[in-house]
């Protein structure tokens, strides 16, 4: 198969040199022979300098002080493709699944996100986030599969503009829960965020590697979420809850509030279409 130019791949990687330069060999042995870009997010393992030496048809760009979700959107910014599909240094994309996307895309003008159908493990077991976006309640029946507002970060793909000129993933946000408000900007913006099945990401996390801190950011993001976004009396309640979850609930409102003054100045309330979709979402325990 020739090579395409209509999607690229952006991939972000932290410390695990050895991880990375695997995945690359994965991804290079796409039969659409993609571009591919790497942001290095602050590695001190010596990642860029191997993943020049060994890939030099792939692009580098090292970042000194980590950048967290936001490097994926510099990595957007590197391509010039009107598709990226994203990877993490432990994912990677099926053989056909790139051209599922591009049809996709090709088919939708109005399509702004796929999320794909992520395998986790050797034992290829459906990552819980994709079997709630089966069973979406936004379902339409509409091609290319039922309208989501949620997403695994590195089994998705997006279309190049619609990514950027809401923003892209933001500074600040880190590592996790970071897709909520990139699929309600997406959406508020008038584009269409959709769950494609038949598209395949793989990924093969390190179940033993430690994630310090990392439920706190999840909590916080989504309390960021419902302050820059939702309305006043949902964003509240939401408050109130995090007090009622315990320790981490208690930190992670302690850290969401140390960010308020920078992060709330970003705040537009959603359109109510939107709106009335995360209340659906939020009814059906999605």
């Amino acid at each position: 198969m020739a090579p395409s130019p209509e999607v690229g791949v952006a991939v972000i990687s932290r410390d695990r040199r050895d991880t990375l330069l695997s995945t690359l060999e994965r991804l290079r042995a796409l039969p659409q022979r993609p571009p591919i870009v790497v942001v290095d997010d602050g590695s001190r393992d010596g990642t860029a300098d191997a993943v020049r030496r060994r890939f030099p048809d792939v692009r580098v760009q090292r970042l000194e002080d980590p950048a967290g979700a936001a490097a994926r959107t510099l990595a957007v910014r590197l391509l010039d493709t009107p598709l990226v599909a994203f990877a993490d240094d432990d994912s990677w994309w099926a053989p056909d699944a790139l051209d599922l996307i591009a049809d996709a895309f090709a088919a939708s003008p109005r399509l702004g996100l796929v999320a794909a159908r992520v395998l986790v493990g050797a034992e290829q077991r459906l990552d819980p986030t994709c079997e709630a976006m089966r069973t979406s309640p936004l379902t339409d029946g509409e091609p290319p599969g039922p309208r989501v507002l949620g997403f695994v970060a590195c089994g998705s793909a997006v279309r190049r503009e619609a990514f950027l000129a809401v923003g892209g993933y933001r500074h600040g946000l880190g590592v996790g829960g970071e897709e909520s408000l990139l699929s309600i900007d997406l959406a508020a913006a008038g584009w269409e965020l959709r769950y494609l099945d038949a598209a395949v990401a793989h990924h093969h996390p390190d179940a033993g590697a430690p994630r310090p801190g990392r439920e706190v950011t999840q909590r916080r993001n989504a309390l960021w979420v419902l302050w820059l976004r939702r309305p006043a009396r949902i964003a509240l309640a939401g408050t109130a809850r995090a007090l009622q979850r315990g320790p981490a609930g208690r930190r992670a409102l302690l850290a969401a509030l140390r960010g308020a003054p920078r992060v709330l100045a970003d705040r537009r309330r959603v359109p109510e279409p939107v709106e009335r979709d995360l209340r659906r979402l939020e009814a059906a325990g999605g």
